[in-house]
């Protein structure tokens, strides 16, 4: 799901944040203390920054805080069911992979050619090397992406929620998986 779906809605008031000023921030702030007070937002979209965190979930502790009740959630980086654990406080809306085991066997194998040598010339000459050698492994999630099997393999995933009272128990957790690896 792109953001500029969001963006290009006129009834929609972004405030926009990050931890640096950049082209479209309103609100410079830290996602472990959310300026803002108790149910403040119909939803939150989050890319790119529980990965990146000291306490992520202390940061989703403060979404479920500034989210009023019944408020959405999106973000995209844990693994399916890592996802469904950070956000145990939420109904599940929707989930599933954004970029399937494809993806993850192209950035693999660009990284491990990359992991040989530290100097920047090789490391981008790897760079151009493994965009003509991969790029078509991509296509292939298009065939893949709503199989069980890109659920335990995908490079990445999206959760999209509801906030709520009801806490899914470990139990549930693993009951609600969807791999394949069944076993």
């Amino acid at each position: 799901m792109g953001l500029e779906v969001v963006t290009a809605h006129p009834s929609i008031e972004l405030i926009e944040s990050d931890v640096a000023f950049g082209p479209r921030t309103i609100l410079v702030c830290d996602a472990h203390s959310i300026p803002f007070e108790d149910n403040s937002f119909d939803g939150v979209i989050v890319q790119a920054v529980l990965e990146h965190v000291v306490d992520p979930w202390l940061c989703v502790q403060e979404i479920q805080r500034v989210l009023k009740a019944g408020g959405r959630y999106d973000f995209t980086r844990f693994t399916h069911l890592g996802h469904r654990r950070l956000f145990r406080k939420f109904e599940e809306i929707e989930s599933g992979a954004v970029c399937g085991p494809a993806m993850a066997l192209a950035w693999s194998y660009k990284y491990f050619l990359l992991s040989f040598t530290t100097s920047s010339f090789l490391r981008r000459l790897i760079g151009v090397f493994t965009r003509l050698t991969s790029f078509y492994l991509t296509y292939l999630d298009y065939l893949l992406i709503d199989k069980a099997g890109t659920l335990d393999a995908a490079s990445a995933y999206f959760f999209i929620g509801r906030k709520s009272n009801r806490v899914l128990s470990a139990k549930d957790l693993i009951k609600s998986y969807k791999g394949l690896d069944q076993t």
